[in-house]
């Protein structure tokens, strides 16, 4: 993963509001994210073991840093519902600067 920015979005799927929202707490409780938003009703289309499916779930926008990016796909491995969740990282190479600001103050540096 390159390091081009100290800040990440992680993008993460759930099959229902109750895991959604177990796993956004989780991440906040652990300082691995500063903010979690829960979008509920996205429909995702894909392959699946050689068959198409589609679901109805619930997108994660996760706001956390890149250094705890390691930590942070392993507590949501440890507690998704699905075999192979959904985890894409993507770089914040801009944002408010008082926005990042309160994002450090709410992240663990360890």
């Amino acid at each position: 993963m390159a390091q081009s920015s100290p800040y990440r979005l992680i993008l993460c799927t759930c099959p229902d509001s109750a895991s959604a929202e177990t796993l956004a707490r989780r991440l906040v409780e652990a300082a691995l994210a500063a903010c979690v938003n829960i979008v509920p009703g996205v429909k995702s289309v894909y392959s699946w073991q050689g068959e198409l499916e589609s679901a109805t779930e619930h997108l994660l926008f996760i706001k956390a840093r890149t250094e705890t990016y390691a930590e942070l796909e392993a507590l949501i491995c440890a507690n998704h519902p699905y075999e192979v969740p959904e985890i894409v990282s993507l770089s914040i190479d801009a944002g408010l600067p008082a926005y990042l600001a309160w994002m450090d103050s709410n992240l663990s540096t360890d």
